[in-house]
């Protein structure tokens, strides 16, 4: 006999129970839902008046779609551009000076991996004024910024700025590297804005450095600093040494490359852009004070077969050193010797000399 199936009242209502949160739960999910959407939607309508919290939301978004090889390429180009920032201006206050800085750059230790040298540069046949322009930075960078170290010392000068001249980070050009930020303070090499070329060169120095500089734009490579793109007076710190590698200290100057990847041969690959260009002396920064024009005689001629004229190029013949600004009325001359006896004297013994044959033994 089969048992009676006595479902009641209570009994269908339980059986019946969970079909019946079952349909009361989903409308509550469902409204959850949408306002879910409502509140994103009312968030990104927010975002998209408010600059900071759209680009926050651009950053949230872009991180979840971003490849991460490509986000720490971006991530290491803009640690890249705040060190050169950091580096390319010596208006910032430095960390030490005088002696205590000497202690201090002592004290940072000099990298034990090798020293690699960087490849030859040989300055190609454009026109001889390109030529000529290239030399002149060259020597004027190499005079006012080492003409008194040794000629090691000078050639990692001219060393520094054709690696620069190299690296995706500075001109492509000789003049151009040099003369980077004349135009204010915190130039990037401090003789191109602080009125030094203001002063007439020392003669023999000067062709020292000339010959240098021909040297280095010949093929010279000056070994002992590598790769350096960087380097200051062993009696100042600045605030970036820390953060660069040191290389090398040749006399009072100490010499850094960039670190990691930046610091190494493969990355010193720009082309040489071959459009060499000499601001005029009144474009330059002057360190805060008016220009001074040099007086007349006292600039130093340069030996060899002159330059064709460049039309931008408003120096005088005779003017190594500075640069002369022709439209404030500046009129060259040489002053009459016979106006000073000593210099007359002077003068006329060395002509003698000169005139007089010299007299071999035995004849």
């Amino acid at each position: 006999m089969i048992p009676e199936l006595n479902i009641g009242r209570d009994g269908a209502a339980a059986a019946d129970a969970p079909w019946a949160d079952a349909r009361q739960g989903a409308p509550k999910s469902l409204r959850l839902i949408l306002l879910g959407l409502a509140l994103f939607a009312a968030a990104i309508l927010f975002a998209s008046s408010n600059d900071r919290l759209s680009r926050f939301v651009e950053g949230i978004v872009a991180s979840w779609t971003a490849d991460p090889v490509e986000t720490a390429k971006a991530a290491k180009k803009k640690a890249i551009a705040k060190l050169i920032t950091e580096t390319e201006s010596d208006s910032v206050v430095p960390t030490a000076e005088g002696a205590d800085a000497v202690a201090r750059n002592a004290l940072l230790p000099v990298s034990t991996l090798p020293v690699e040298a960087a490849r030859p540069f040989l300055m190609p046949t454009i026109s001889l004024a390109q030529a000529t322009n290239a030399q002149r930075c060259l020597t004027q960078a190499i005079y006012y910024e080492a003409a008194t170290e040794s000629d090691a010392g000078k050639a990692a000068v001219a060393q520094v700025i054709l690696n620069r001249m190299k690296h995706p980070a500075y001109p492509n050009t000789v003049c151009g590297v040099i003369y980077q930020g004349s135009s204010r303070p915190g130039c990037q090499f401090s003789f191109a804005c602080d009125g030094s070329m203001r002063r007439p060169p020392v003669p023999a120095l000067w062709r020292r450095s000339a010959e240098i500089a021909r040297a280095a734009l010949s093929g010279h490579v000056e070994t002992s600093v590598g790769m350096a793109t960087h380097y200051h007076a062993n009696y100042v710190l600045p605030r970036w040494a820390p953060k660069l590698t040191k290389i090398e200290q040749i006399g009072a100057h100490i010499f850094y490359r960039w670190p990691g990847s930046w610091g190494k041969p493969g990355a010193f690959s720009d082309a040489y852009a071959g459009a060499e260009w000499i601001p005029a002396f009144s474009q330059l920064y002057q360190g805060g004070t008016a220009a001074v024009e040099a007086l007349p005689g006292e600039a130093i001629a340069v030996e060899g077969v002159p330059p064709p004229r460049d039309p931008t190029d408003h120096r005088a013949d005779n003017d190594v050193g500075g640069r002369v600004d022709m439209t404030k009325g500046w009129v060259p001359n040489i002053p009459d010797p016979t106006q000073s006896k000593s210099r007359f004297d002077s003068l006329t013994n060395q002509q003698g000399a000169a005139a007089t044959p010299e007299i071999q033994p035995g004849t």
